[in-house]
């Protein structure tokens, strides 16, 4: 069973990105200096996540934790 959009969303601001101001919608917007471009997320929080969005987050949130790590 694929993941709510509201666990997304749960997930990046727990890895430490922050949501940026965008323009009206249904679309999110989460970023970290780390990251090249922001984490789009689109769709209502109880709607199922595509699995696009759950490889979207996972690949930003490894790029954070692996940001940190060669930092320290």
């Amino acid at each position: 069973m694929p993941p709510k959009i509201r666990e997304l969303k749960a997930m990046l601001l727990k890895a430490g990105l922050r949501l940026l101001p965008t323009g009206k919608g249904s679309h999110c917007q989460y970023g970290h200096p780390s990251l090249i471009r922001p984490v789009t997320i689109s769709g209502h929080d109880g709607d199922d996540a595509k699995r696009y969005q759950e490889q979207e987050v996972r690949q930003a949130i490894a790029t954070v934790k692996k940001s940190r790590h060669e930092k320290h």
